[in-house]
């Protein structure tokens, strides 16, 4: 069904994701530069310029009006807003090109776990992609 945004491209943002989905809020503003001191915790704070947030945000930037369409629409399909519904999510996702923005799918908690249960509805999964090149 997808027909502009192929599944390996779905796999990485997923991957990607998931890790600053993770993120919390920093305990200081300005870091030590010592890992040690700070038991290596560091890595889980969300700074502003985190660099797995703006890899995600500049894919996500770079995607054509179509591939953001059936990007989004795998997110409403995948939190259940059109089950099943591929042609009805693909409209809805068509419908409203702010809510398919970098900005905006960026702040959807859980956004990895959408992406991967509407891939799931329509028959693909991030299993058959060869991850080991993402």
């Amino acid at each position: 069904m997808l027909t502009s945004i192929d599944v390996d491209t779905v796999c990485a943002i997923v991957i990607k994701a998931r890790e600053f989905d993770v993120k919390v809020e920093p305990e200081l503003d300005d870091p030590g530069d010592n890992p040690t001191d700070d038991a290596d915790r560091e890595i889980m704070f969300d700074y502003p310029d985190d660099p797995t947030a703006e890899e995600v945000r500049g894919w996500l930037e770079n995607l054509n009006e179509d591939q953001s369409a059936e990007l989004f629409a795998l997110v409403l399909m995948g939190r259940g807003d059109y089950t099943g519904d591929w042609e009805g999510a693909l409209a809805e996702s068509r419908d409203n090109p702010d809510f398919r923005t970098a900005g905006a799918l960026m702040s959807i908690p859980l956004v990895a776990d959408y992406l991967e249960e509407g891939l799931s509805q329509i028959g693909l999964s991030c299993a058959d992609v060869d991850l080991q090149h993402l």
